[in-house]
């Protein structure tokens, strides 16, 4: 069973890790290594899953405005995926999206990622653009919470 709870400082390495092998070897971006100067503090969220205390899931919440955040870093080991985790987490950043007061959430996509643009699709979150970005086309999407 998955345990969701928010980042702390001991879970940088695995943070790491888990975007680089999720990402296929992809450098993790400067965020994780600032995670609460970039998320908790900046009146987000960092959010990270557990499986019988190994990392196996992120995602964060990044805080755009008063009334909007984006979902960033949502990452799920791919030896768990296709278990609801990707949904629990979702969920949850959507759940504390709405306590600390946003009413808009937005992400992005690559175009190849068809789970997770179907994950994103099936909760609501409504195409609102394409873009290109450091060499890979992107999905833009918009969801307002109710």
């Amino acid at each position: 069973m998955l345990e969701l709870r928010q980042f702390r400082d001991a879970d940088e390495r695995a943070v790491h890790q888990l975007h680089e092998f999720a990402q296929n070897g992809l450098d993790a971006p400067a965020d994780l290594s600032a995670i609460p100067d970039a998320y908790l503090t900046a009146g987000g969220e960092f959010l990270v899953g557990e499986v019988g205390g190994r990392l196996v899931a992120m995602g964060a919440l990044r805080r755009v405005s008063t009334a909007s955040a984006e979902i960033k870093r949502m990452r799920v080991h791919p030896r768990w995926q296709g278990q609801g985790f990707g949904r629990l987490l979702l969920d949850r950043l959507e759940a504390r999206a709405r306590e600390l007061g946003f009413t808009t959430l937005r992400l992005d996509t690559t175009v190849r990622q068809h789970v997770a643009r179907g994950l994103f699709e099936d909760a609501g979150y409504k195409m609102v653009g394409t873009g290109h970005e450091n060499g890979f086309e992107l999905v833009y999407y918009e969801k307002r919470l109710a």
